[in-house]
């Protein structure tokens, strides 16, 4: 998933910004957005960030067991 900035302006004129929707694209993310603002303009639109896969439970439960071990010097 990918996460998109937006600054819109509401139908009552208002300037929402740092509104920040997941989405498989920029289509899917305004979808979203439209189901959540009715009737709105979009004035900036931005890609933010590519989300990485999310790290299996047993990577990190192995990283953390990693950290705890005590060292030996």
């Amino acid at each position: 998933m990918t996460k998109f900035g937006f600054k819109i302006r509401t139908r009552n004129g208002l300037t929402v910004d740092n509104l920040v929707i997941h989405g498989r694209d920029e289509a899917d993310a305004e979808r979203k957005l439209g189901q959540m603002y009715l009737h709105f303009e979009i004035l900036e639109r931005r890609v933010l960030q590519e989300q990485e896969e999310t790290p299996a439970f047993e990577d990190i439960v192995s990283l953390i067991a990693s950290q705890d071990k005590p060292s030996t010097h």
